[in-house]
């Protein structure tokens, strides 16, 4: 903090005069008895009161000063605390001699954390409030607000000092309210279901339980390096090993990956599995999981997500093969040929390896010309092997794999798919996981000999699903990037010293 501004010099100052006087400008003995929104709440009686106000009531609240008004032998202040806002009318005859003229209005000031005492009023605007009987200094900010009209616009700023964003957006306060409600709620819904929370860990000996680059960082008592975990699925289908049948875990994930709108180094997602049931059951219980956090949010079914306006009551299913020409409008006769895949791709002026496998080709194809355009919840199901090392295949076709990704509005929410437990066939796909990677690709599973040892005491047949809840989140909130539903989102470094924002205390 750059203590020179002179802004800041200024408030340091009033914080030492208050000092001098007596009064701690940061106290630690609050004796607020109520809310704002519960004060608010009581009172709406007020208003129909003679003389609308009730001497014989009287509350202390505290909060933080967001406006203030003087108007000579009186003033209106509003406070805010975390459930809302108030305003306070605060007069010079009501405080001891001096308190108002010499304490109050030069010392206090907008940004400062006040408590205040009195009983509610309703003002000739109609305004329920408090007339304050009493005020003291609780905290002294002594780095002024931004201006209240326009607040903060930049969003570095807001991502990079989310506290401030926090104080100056009610809105923003909300979102990560609704945030923290759909994890506790998601919680709630698997403990409702018999499913057992657990915990496994955060740094592993092998990146595993999905394709991508994981983070390294050293162990120094072993002398070991460790992987941040890229995802929990590996030790949650050894506990289905071990004799558990349904288990569930909200995890925090770490991918060594590029950062946009939908993509964070760190993210959180729940992973559950359960035993003897397949990918279909999945398809059932997230629609039931959707429908229970709209119940118990208030949500209506449909909702708008930018330009678009999704039904969250519209459930379909299609296969991704089906979905390349029913969807995606690629020609119907080349999605099965790898060589017209490549053809088709590049003349499209979309460059792709001629290593990749048919498999992957669709992959590509699927990625392209069908993803943004899975507006309601979509459930893509019948993936090829090659893209799914750890999803059992079909019994019908073995070219396939019984797994589902769900898309809304463009974007996977969710992956899931009847477990592999055949420890042979999950050595084999290992192995050509690793030659993948040796060929250039960071993104391959690596070899996990124990999850393959594991595999070979017997896995009950279990499905197993992903849900990411950053990217839930944001389709729940309307927000289009991940950075507006993550507190603290990962940055670039400011190597330089920042400049102290400049900015005037409100008035």
């Amino acid at each position: 903090m750059v203590f020179d501004n002179k802004l800041i010099q200024q408030r340091i100052d009033k914080a030492e005069l208050l000092k001098k006087e007596g009064i701690n400008p940061y106290s630690n003995d609050s004796k607020r008895n109520t809310t704002i929104e519960k004060f608010l709440n009581v009172n709406t009686d007020i208003v129909h009161k003679e003389d609308k106000r009730d001497e014989k009531r009287n509350y202390t609240l505290s909060g933080r000063i967001k406006f203030f008004r003087v108007m000579g032998k009186a003033s209106f202040i509003k406070i805010e605390d975390e459930s809302g806002m108030l305003q306070v009318y605060v007069t010079r005859d009501n405080f001891p001699e001096g308190f108002y003229n010499d304490i109050f209005k030069k010392n206090i000031e907008v940004g400062d954390i006040v408590e205040v005492s009195g009983y509610p009023f309703v003002t000739g605007q109609g305004e329920l409030s408090l007339h304050a009987n009493d005020l003291r200094l609780l905290t002294k900010a002594i780095s002024p607000l931004p201006e209240k009209f326009h607040g903060i616009t930049d969003k570095e700023i807001r991502y990079r000092k989310r506290y401030l964003d926090l104080i100056m957006n009610a809105d923003v306060r909300k979102t990560f309210k609704i945030r923290s409600k759909v994890i506790s709620l998601t919680r709630r819904f698997f403990e409702d279901k018999g499913f057992l929370e657990v915990e496994t860990p955060m740094m592993h000996p092998i990146a595993g339980g999905a394709n991508a680059k994981p983070f390294v960082t050293h162990h120094n008592a072993l002398g070991i390096d460790r992987y941040l975990r890229i995802a929990p699925e590996l030790y949650l289908k050894r506990l289905i090993v071990g004799g558990f049948e349904a288990v569930f875990e909200i995890n925090r994930n770490f991918r060594n990956e590029g950062m946009d709108a939908t993509h964070n180094p760190e993210f959180t997602s729940i992973e559950f599995y359960w035993a003897y049931k397949t990918y279909k059951d999945l398809i059932e219980i997230t629609k039931e999981y959707f429908r229970y956090l709209f119940d118990h949010l208030n949500l209506p079914t449909q909702l708008p997500y930018g330009d678009m306006e999704v039904d969250f009551g519209k459930f379909s299913e299609v296969p991704l093969i089906e979905s390349l020409y029913t969807i995606g409008d690629v020609p119907k006769e080349i999605v099965d040929d790898k060589n017209k895949i490549i053809e088709f791709l590049n003349s499209k002026n979309i460059q792709v390896k001629n290593t990749l496998s048919l498999g992957q080709l669709q992959g590509e194809l699927f990625d392209e010309f069908v993803e943004e355009k899975l507006i309601n919840p979509t459930f893509i199901t019948e993936y090829p092997v090659d893209i799914s090392p750890l999803a059992r295949r079909s019994d019908k076709n073995p070219e396939i794999t019984e797994r589902f990704e769900l898309f809304i509005a463009g974007r996977e929410i969710a992956n899931a798919f009847s477990e592999l437990n055949d420890p042979v066939d999950q050595y084999e796909r290992f192995k050509a996981q690793v030659e993948s990677k040796e060929s250039g690709d960071d993104e391959a599973h690596e070899m996990d000999l124990d999850f393959v040892e594991a595999l070979s005491y017997g896995m009950a047949p279990t499905a197993g699903q992903g849900i990411g809840i950053d990217r839930l989140v944001m389709l729940l909130t309307n927000e289009h990037s991940i950075r507006d539903v993550l507190l603290f989102p990962a940055m670039k470094p400011v190597y330089a010293e920042e400049k102290h924002e400049e900015s005037s205390p409100q008035a």
